[in-house]
């Protein structure tokens, strides 16, 4: 009887998993990839059939939010942290935060990162042994060069890798970890995979048609393949050991599209964000699965940041709860497992990516930008309001007392919500020259 009421709690959530087995923990990151390139997304030009199973039987969030850029989101996603908090400079991982590797660690997982790193450069970072990883395969890290597909530059646990002729770099960081699920099979690990995938240049892949190709899109449409072709390696990796169903998946993207690509979406152009601060740069994938455990067939359209990856999966494992000092994150498990849980009525996002560049000048060098958003709409903090659903580009800003009680009422909580935050990030002083008048911001990028 006392088995059977336990597996009853179990399956419906009701007991802490720490009063079982801990699970394992797999978190996928894409590089430069948004929304609107997935078929569980409702793309057409675009086939992942992998991914599209784990949503189906597992949850489908319709509005989750990165930052615009690769390394701010990927200190917000690994610290839990909004990088108003936190943030240095592009290609850097703050020195003494804590990331979700270094909490899974003492709490008695093996843990390995596999992919691209850009968290270490001249300017500061660390090491992966420094984020709480026992064990690494990189690309862009100290010791590697720039080449990330074919004949690639991977660093392995320090040591730069001799690679056969005609290596593809999305195979050998999937087969690195492969190996290290079956080597810790046994016992918890965490698994991040933050994915060379599919950022630019664009070339073949080994599955590519025509393995000459030089067309952009055709190109990233293969890679997008690709993508789906190694979460599906890894997923078939936990069946054949029989571990899948102790296995928490968690699927996302660093950023929108690139902006050199325009990808088709019920019927709707949809040109690359990346770099830039409207939905297409922001707007993400994000796949929750976990058989028995994560209801499946569901979307939802709750908002989430990446501060809330953090502490959804400590909570998902069952572990101590993570008070993340000076961070924002909100855990989301409760509506993985079909509950309500705490519902964001906004979001806040602080974007300055390069603050020791000579100039600010462009889409990835510029000012400062802070905005709060709800499900509709967005505000800066020089003022600017947009409706995100009439005008998803922010072409033109909601002239205050012209657009109705709703968006002054939005307007009026948003600011409240971006004045809960601090004025300015951490580095805000290391901008080289003075900040210009709020007109000619560059903040609706």
């Amino acid at each position: 009887m006392h088995r059977f009421l336990l597996t009853l709690c179990l399956c419906l959530g009701l007991l802490p998993i720490a009063a079982a087995e801990k699970p394992n923990v797999i978190m996928v990151l894409c590089d430069d990839v948004g929304f609107e390139c997935f078929s569980a997304y409702g793309s057409r030009e675009y086939s992942t059939p992998r991914l599209d199973a784990l949503a189906a039987e597992g949850i489908r969030f319709e509005n989750c939010h990165s930052t615009p850029l690769c390394t701010p989101s990927r200190v917000n996603l690994m610290s839990g942290k909004s990088n108003v908090f936190n943030y240095f400079d592009f290609g850097v991982y703050p020195k003494g935060e804590p990331t979700f590797a270094n909490y899974f660690k003492k709490q008695g997982y093996s843990t390995a990162v596999a992919g691209k790193w850009q968290l270490l450069t001249e300017k500061g970072g660390i090491t992966p042994q420094q984020a709480g990883f026992d064990t690494h395969c990189l690309w862009n890290i100290p010791g590697g060069g720039r080449e990330r597909y074919w004949d690639p530059s991977l660093v392995q646990d320090g040591k730069l890798l001799e690679l056969a002729d005609r290596s593809y770099g999305p195979d050998i960081t999937t087969d690195f970890l492969v190996d290290f699920i079956n080597t810790n099979r046994d016992k918890p690990f965490l698994a991040y995979f933050p994915m060379i995938l599919p950022h630019n240049p664009f070339p073949v892949t080994p599955d590519s048609v025509d393995p000459k190709s030089t067309n952009p899109k055709q190109n990233f449409i293969d890679m997008v393949q690709y993508i789906d072709k190694n979460v599906g390696r890894l997923e078939d990796t936990l069946k054949k050991l029989g571990i899948r169903k102790n296995t928490l998946i968690i699927f996302t993207g660093d950023n929108g599209t690139n902006s050199q690509l325009t990808s088709v979406l019920n019927g709707r152009q949809i040109r690359g964000g990346k770099g830039y601060t409207h939905d297409y740069g922001t707007h993400v994938p994000l796949i929750v699965n976990w058989p028995g455990r994560v209801t499946g067939g569901t979307v939802n359209d709750d908002l989430i940041c990446f501060s809330d990856l953090f502490p959804t999966m400590v909570e998902a494992a069952g572990l101590p709860k993570k008070k993340i000092s000076g961070g924002d994150g909100w855990s989301f498990w409760p509506q993985c497992q079909g509950r309500s849980g705490r519902k964001r009525d906004w979001i806040y996002c602080y974007y300055f990516p390069r603050p020791s560049s000579a100039k600010y000048n462009d889409k990835y060098s510029h000012y400062e930008v802070r905005f709060t958003r709800d499900k509709r709409y967005k505000l800066y903090d020089n003022g600017d309001l947009f409706d995100t659903v009439k005008d998803v580009n922010e072409k033109k800003p909601i002239v205050v007392g012209q657009a109705g009680q709703a968006a002054e009422l939005a307007r009026a909580v948003l600011q409240r919500a971006l004045d809960s935050y601090p004025a300015k990030g951490r580095n805000a002083n290391r901008r080289k020259q003075a900040k210009p008048a709020p007109g000619k911001q560059k903040k609706k990028q």
